[in-house]
């Protein structure tokens, strides 16, 4: 378990972790025309699901190991909400209160073009979710869209983000999965991963870093450097 049990009453995060993409305005900017055209025909109606595999979950501190086909990966900053009682076909009020707390997330990618199919290859490798330092309890921090993401890439700050550039806020983007699948205690919610974010490679130094949330911190390793010391 990657965090410890949060105070009676409330959930450890022991479920599914689900992200999102194009919850950035910039993002959707971005792609321009193109949104309009095959195969996307038009903004998203709902939100862009994608899923970060068990495999893929590590805590502060521990080695993202890198494939060694791979050079580059993305830094994928963002807010993991975690949620503490069952959501279907919620209101956005009915979202708001069940979210436990919030943690920071490294959603780790190898870099691709393409935003049609689910990118399991390039988001689901061993490692490629380290979550916490640790969980806050969501009545301890403000509002989510005054937060600020920071990603730092070998102690230099490297991006910096506002949520308030959300496409779906957070209680409306749990308001709207609640829509087509439940979401259960204990499952972890990824706001988003802004645009332009930086990249990293082995041996560097990769942190994400939040007022109130602390500094999530791991070092990018060769996967085969991993293999080589494990018992």
């Amino acid at each position: 378990m990657l965090f410890p049990t949060l105070r009676p009453g409330r959930a450890p995060l022991s479920g599914s972790v689900y992200g999102c993409l194009l919850n950035f305005q910039q993002e959707l900017q971005r792609l321009g025309d193109a949104i309009n055209e095959p195969p996307y025909n038009g903004p998203p109606t709902g939100p862009v699901m994608y899923v970060k595999t068990p495999n893929t979950h590590i805590s502060a501190g521990e080695p993202i190991p890198l494939p060694e086909e791979v050079e580059q990966v993305i830094i994928g900053a963002t807010l993991g909400i975690v949620i503490k009682h069952t959501l279907t076909r919620a209101s956005v009020e009915q979202a708001k209160a069940a979210i436990a707390g919030y943690t920071l997330v490294n959603d780790i990618t190898i870099p691709h073009t393409s935003l049609f199919r689910q990118p399991l290859m390039q988001k689901c490798r061993d490692g490629f979710c380290p979550i916490g330092p640790s969980l806050v309890d969501v009545n301890e921090l403000p509002d989510p869209s005054t937060f600020v993401l920071r990603t730092y890439v070998n102690g230099e700050c490297k991006h910096e983000q506002r949520l308030d550039q959300l496409v779906r806020p957070v209680a409306t983007l749990l308001a709207d999965i609640s829509d087509f699948t439940s979401l259960y205690p204990g499952d972890l919610i990824l706001a988003g991963v802004p645009v332009d974010m930086p990249l990293a490679k082995a041996g560097d130094m990769v942190a994400v870093e939040m007022d109130g949330l602390g500094r999530l911190e791991n070092p990018l390793v060769r996967e085969a450097d991993l293999l080589e010391v494990a018992p």
